[in-house]
């Protein structure tokens, strides 16, 4: 099982914060890195399309991806041209994470009707889909680089019903462990696997000051043999070294 990291909270001292996080984590043998997306909840967190581009910029080896993007609030071509973007900087490492969104103050701020947010994210993901396959909007071509045309790989952030939807129709899925035991997100592989998912990752795991290392180490063994193939681990402020949990797997 890989084993990914999400980009830190941090308070903005820094300007560097990023960089010397992406290189720690590469240096130190993480398989991806991530960005979360939130805002309007009392602390702030970097655009993940520009935190990407700093993380891409001063890697070589690594995944990036958005864990993950609330596709609803945004331009969808807008999307395409950065995420083309990122795909061109990155050589190629770049996973769009995407998902319908659950937190209704992100959705204010972008003067976008929460209650409508399914339908949103049908018609904005039909519209990206368009823009990747055509490299075109409404007949005018936006002239993409030949290497990255196509777009990149898209993960669906879901859980339920929707899971069997990933398997089907995206290139992976996005399961949360915030929120979810390990038994949980197992029970929910089995489905996505039986519906013929492909890769499978189990994000925001945190790991905080108190951790217990042992307790961390048999939650992501539990992860790694219900079959998912990453984990991400999200460290909060205090949490141990990353080479401490980089080891555990």
């Amino acid at each position: 099982m890989r084993l990914g990291a999400l980009l830190s909270f941090n308070d903005g001292s820094n300007p560097n914060a990023v960089t010397e996080e992406a290189r720690r984590f590469e240096a130190e043998g993480f398989d991806s890195i991530w960005s979360a997306q939130a805002m309007g909840r009392g602390f702030m967190l970097m655009d993940p399309f520009i935190a990407l581009s700093a993380v891409a910029a001063v890697t070589e080896r690594v995944e990036i991806g958005t864990a993950i993007l609330q596709l609803p609030i945004y331009n969808p071509v807008d999307i395409a041209l950065k995420s083309w973007s990122l795909q061109q900087i990155s050589g190629g490492r770049f996973i769009l994470g995407i998902g319908v969104g659950s937190t209704e103050s992100d959705f204010k701020i972008h003067g976008v009707n929460y209650k409508q947010r399914a339908s949103q994210f049908e018609q904005s993901l039909g519209a990206l889909r368009l823009v990747f396959e055509t490299g075109q909007v409404g007949g005018t071509g936006l002239t993409p680089w030949p290497g990255v045309k196509r777009g990149p790989t898209i993960f669906y952030g879901t859980w339920g019903k929707n899971v069997a939807r990933a398997a089907g129709e995206f290139d992976g899925w996005i399961a949360s462990g915030m929120h979810r035991s390990p038994s949980e997100c197992a029970e929910a592989l089995v489905g996505y696997r039986k519906a013929g998912g492909r890769r499978a990752v189990v994000s925001t795991i945190q790991v905080s000051a108190d951790v217990d290392l042992g307790e961390l180490r048999d939650k992501l063994c539990a992860y790694k043999e219900a079959g998912f193939d990453d984990a991400v681990v999200m460290f909060m402020p205090g949490a141990p070294l990353p080479a401490e949990v980089r080891a555990l797997v």
